[in-house]
């Protein structure tokens, strides 16, 4: 009877832990990356009336089992529903991290301080001192550093992920190297035909990232269905728009070697045959005012052209060439005349593009099969000018009729658009995550550079980590140690979604029907005592 009631009272103490856990899972049910716990019985044990016996070949009587009564129930196990994923929470913050398992059940490592826990729970924040942390106790989040030498992931001991110390809050400035020259460059463009030319700027930077502009002028060189155009650097200005080249003390030969040809003898124009009011015998190269050989027949004297009779004729009336080429030319270069074939040597500084007569696409630089030229950084250096040297693609230029307009710009970058571009000293203007774990920041200057990357741990059993609050697990003999290294997250498939959380995995629904029937067990065994407490009674009130 005594045996009844105890029993009875063990199974009230199980059902309330039972009870407990499913307190505590409801209790839980809005956790960030709970697993809800179950409880598992087991019978305690048992008390032999008398023991069991074989059959009696002899008497031909069979066994006889043994007679047990058992002494109660305890708790067994209480099993953690690790492997089951809760739903995913959209926060849209970068550092919300939820966790897709493949085939693994992975966790972020955290360091308290002391030694490194594991956490389901993603909600992480970047503190004071540029730490990833958990926003919940602060622990540190552990990963790789990114190696200095090669911007690549160092796969070694988990530390912790400083992602905001000083060398990452900016980019460095990268210096331009490339540039193209593209659109159309219309022979009737008045800007192309004016003294001044037709000036397009060059922006670009230098390795620090301090930014400069470079002034062309493109004039008209040849016929005016030559195709001919000269290219010239005017001048080099810094970011505070001051000169800094040419400066007064610039000689031609460091202006030639920045950009040009000087002293290099340059074919700006060959006579244009259909030039209305001249012609050119085409058996000897002669030139004639008329329209055939019978006309007075024009000599070049050195600086324009004499046809015997008084009458004088410019180059550009001959040649077609811009008001702006005359003037350089008459300035100081030496023109020469050779069969109709015009040649100017001395200081004049840039360069010939030529373009077919046919369809108008880009043909060659001074004649020579190039396709691109070089503004040169030679005499900058001992200046503090630290730009370097800077490729000029032409071959998207066209020379083409667009109604006297031309629509040619020099932009810094390759054709593709980005090599060789350049940049300006970038400042971290945002923070990412992708799915591997691996964290970017963005930068001003359009850079986008590894800061390092969040590592994960995988344990042999799971389930056998050890709740240790806080959202937190620790190992145990049973979970398997961890091997301060871990895993990258997708070497099984997984994944991390950032802006999202993961819930909580309790099933209300399950947990209110364990209640239902932890509640009615417990009844139950109060019933037994209530019930062996009658029988006691009785027992008692045999003596009158």
């Amino acid at each position: 009877m005594m045996r009844s009631m105890y029993s009875a009272v063990s199974g009230l103490k199980t059902h309330q832990t039972k009870m407990d856990v499913i307190g505590n899972n409801i209790a839980n049910v809005n956790t960030v990356a709970f697993k809800s716990s179950s409880v598992t019985f087991q019978d305690m044990l048992y008390q032999n009336i008398s023991g069991a016996s074989g059959a009696n070949a002899t008497t031909g009587t069979g066994g006889i089992n043994a007679k047990q009564i058992g002494l109660g129930v305890t708790t067994g196990a209480t099993n953690i529903s690790i492997e089951s994923a809760g739903a995913a929470e959209t926060t849209g913050r970068a550092f919300d991290l939820r966790i897709t398992d493949s085939s693994t059940t992975n966790f972020f490592v955290v360091n308290n301080g002391s030694k490194n826990l594991f956490t389901r729970s993603g909600s992480f924040y970047v503190d004071g001192s540029g730490n990833l942390c958990m926003t919940s106790t602060g622990y540190t989040v552990m990963g790789w550093q990114v190696d200095p030498t090669t911007g690549n992931i160092r796969k070694d001991t988990v530390s912790a992920l400083q992602i905001m110390k000083t060398e990452n809050l900016t980019s460095n400035a990268e210096a331009t190297t490339n540039a193209t020259c593209g659109g159309i460059i219309d022979k009737n463009d008045p800007d192309v035909l004016s003294d001044d030319g037709l000036i397009k700027n060059l922006n670009f930077y230098d390795s620090l990232g301090y930014s400069y502009t470079a002034r062309f002028a493109i004039r008209q060189t040849g016929g005016e269905n030559s195709g001919r155009f000269s290219i010239e650097l005017e001048s080099i200005l810094n970011s505070d728009g001051e000169t800094i080249f040419p400066t007064d003390a610039t000689t031609d030969a460091q202006r030639a070697q920045v950009f040009g040809n000087l002293n290099t003898a340059a074919t700006l124009g060959t006579y244009d045959e259909v030039k209305k009011g001249f012609y050119k015998d085409p058996a000897d190269g002669r030139i004639y005012v008329g329209s055939d050989n019978t006309g007075t027949e024009i000599t070049f004297n050195g600086t324009d052209f004499d046809d015997g009779n008084g009458t004088n004729y410019s180059l550009k009336q001959v040649y077609g060439i811009s008001d702006g080429m005359v003037e350089k030319i008459t300035a100081g270069a030496t023109p020469t005349v050779t069969n109709g074939v015009l040649t100017v040597t001395g200081s004049f500084v840039g360069y010939d593009l030529s373009f077919s007569t046919a369809d108008g696409t880009f043909d060659n630089i001074n004649g020579q099969g190039s396709v691109s030229l070089n503004l040169q950084n030679a005499n900058f250096a001992n200046n503090g000018v630290n730009f370097s040297n800077i490729s000029i693609d032409f071959t998207t230029t066209k020379n083409s009729n667009n109604g006297g307009k031309s629509t040619v710009g020099i932009d810094s970058g390759a054709l593709d658009g980005t090599t060789g571009k350049g940049k300006k000293l970038g400042n971290m203007i945002g923070l990412s995550v992708n799915t591997d774990g691996e964290i970017y920041g963005t930068y001003d200057n359009g850079n986008r550079t590894l800061l390092g990357q969040i590592a994960v741990a995988q344990f042999a059993n799971a389930a056998g980590l050890e709740k240790v609050g806080e959202n937190c697990y620790d190992t145990t003999l049973n979970s398997g140690e961890f091997d301060g290294i871990g895993v990258a997250i997708s070497a099984d498939g997984s994944k991390m979604t950032s802006g999202e959380l993961e819930m909580s995995n309790v099933d209300l629904s399950t947990e209110f029907t364990q209640m239902i029937t932890t509640q009615r067990g417990f009844q139950a065994n109060s019933r037994v005592i209530t019930t062996s407490d009658t029988l006691l009674e009785e027992l008692v009130n045999l003596k009158r």
